[in-house]
């Protein structure tokens, strides 16, 4: 998909294709992250919040740890506890004790952290349908899969200079 453009426009005379896996994801996690703050704001939460609030929903008879919850999530577990403390703080998530092994605690929605996220998924839905109506259903769909793969594609964690020779997408 080729980003569109109008030569009338003078603010996009500055775009300009980038050779970047990186610099491109970057900007379009930016540009859909700007869409779905917009439209979860509403609820009080942010994105990366209701994204944590979505994972818990979904996982409400088998609460993951810490270590579970950022590792699907695919976030380090500093940034983790910097999403988690605001949701602690309001209620809306509790850290628990395991049940097996106390030493390991379990994220857990609270009853206030579900009906917040229902509040805000009625908000998100907006963002997923005005997504797709601009991108289009199937290219989304299929978008969707291919980030979902870079994003659990183990082989990416690795340093750079630990995976061989990458220079094949340098920065001429």
């Amino acid at each position: 998909m080729k980003p569109p453009t109008d030569p009338a426009l003078p603010h996009q005379a500055s775009r300009r294709a980038s050779p970047c896996f990186s610099s491109a994801l970057r900007r379009a996690s930016r540009r859909v992250g700007q869409l779905y703050d917009s439209a979860v704001a509403a609820s009080g939460l942010r994105s990366t919040q209701f994204s944590v609030l979505a994972e818990l929903a979904s996982r409400r008879a088998s609460p993951p740890s810490l270590a579970e919850l950022a590792d699907v999530l695919v976030l380090d577990r500093s940034a983790l506890g910097h999403n988690l403390r605001p949701l602690q703080r309001d209620g809306y998530v509790a850290l628990l004790p395991g049940a097996d092994d106390r030493r390991v605690r379990r994220i857990v929605l609270t009853e206030a952290g579900l009906a917040k996220f229902r509040e805000a998924r009625e908000h998100w839905r907006r963002a997923q349908s005005r997504f797709a109506e601009v991108i289009g259903e199937t290219e989304a769909a299929a978008l969707r899969e291919q980030l979902l793969a870079v994003a659990y594609e183990e082989r990416l964690a690795l340093p750079a200079d630990a995976a061989g020779d990458l220079d094949g997408g340098a920065i001429p």
